[in-house]
């Protein structure tokens, strides 16, 4: 049995040299509630549409490695209970044991890569935990972007993460940070982290030439920093209350390891009366939109 199945849509769409734009499901099984999961995922998949993209997002569904989901998978996903998450070294144990499994941003990225998506889109990149000089905890997202050609387009890096830390990883990585539009690397529901940016581009066109002197360069990993607007940020008071709220109930509880981001962003969506959640959503969809736009005019060449 074939533990990697590319949907008829996004087969023809890559043979074609049409624009494709990868979509993580770790949001649909573990980052949003239901049922909103599955009304944003669906809503994520139009929003890629409408700006002339095919969407692929990619899940392990009854032990395949599904690149491209039909209505019913993508309902599965939303709506099982033994979804996994599933990370690159989980791929194939999840495969090969005939599982269901939720992609991270790492498995994704190196599942799109394998098949030929160059552009992805996410909300908040993984990156280095805090107290990771104790824990060692670090995201494989960002070993994965390393070694593979794909530009992200997210929203920085979840704002629970150690964000200096996390820029320094990037750099010794040779991952190139791109601000869309914006001087300023962004705090996922917050506009700016306080960290600054060296490069800034102004259009899905330039990200997408930076694509290609890479590819001439031999060169692996862009991140395309992509910011909510100010007006559409969460508070920036209210984020600090519940991340130390959030961040101190985690060690209250003993929440370690890779169940510690869900459980911090179920705190936020609680602790907030939704509005971490709206923000979620609206990031997301902007990032869907760019990666699609990046998408279509990296295809005109």
């Amino acid at each position: 049995m074939p533990y990697l199945r590319v949907h008829p849509e996004v087969a023809r769409a890559l043979d074609e040299g049409l624009p494709v734009v990868a979509l993580e499901s770790t949001i649909i099984s573990h980052g949003l509630p239901r049922p909103d999961n599955l009304r944003v995922a669906r809503e994520i998949e139009r929003t890629v549409r409408a700006a002339g993209a095919v969407p692929a997002t990619v899940a392990v569904c009854a032990g395949r490695v599904c690149v491209g989901l039909d209505d019913a998978e993508l309902e599965t996903v939303a709506s099982r209970d033994d979804v996994v998450k599933v990370s690159t070294r989980d791929l194939g144990t999840a495969a090969a044991l005939g599982g269901y499994g939720a992609t991270t941003v790492a498995a994704t990225s190196h599942v799109a890569a394998l098949v030929g998506i160059r552009v992805f889109a996410t909300g908040g990149l993984g990156g280095v935990h805090r107290e990771a000089r104790e824990s060692w905890d670090e995201s494989a997202d960002l070993v994965t972007l390393a070694r593979t050609g794909i530009a992200v387009v997210c929203s920085g890096v979840k704002s629970i993460l150690d964000v200096p830390a996390t820029l320094e990883r990037l750099e010794t990585l040779n991952i190139a940070v791109v601000g869309y539009r914006t001087n300023a690397f962004p705090g996922f529901y917050l506009t700016d982290s306080g960290h600054p940016l060296e490069w800034r581009v102004e259009s899905p066109e330039q990200v997408a030439e930076i694509l290609r002197a890479r590819d001439e360069l031999g060169l692996d990993g862009l991140v395309v920093a992509n910011p909510l607007p100010e007006d559409e940020q969460l508070d920036p008071g209210l984020h600090d209350r519940v991340l130390t709220a959030g961040l101190e109930a985690s060690r209250q509880k003993g929440i370690t390891g890779k169940k510690v981001t869900p459980f911090l962003l179920d705190f936020f969506h609680r602790e907030t009366q939704g509005a971490s959640l709206a923000a979620n959503v609206r990031l997301v969809k902007r990032n869907a939109d760019l990666a699609a736009r990046i998408a279509v005019a990296l295809a005109r060449t």
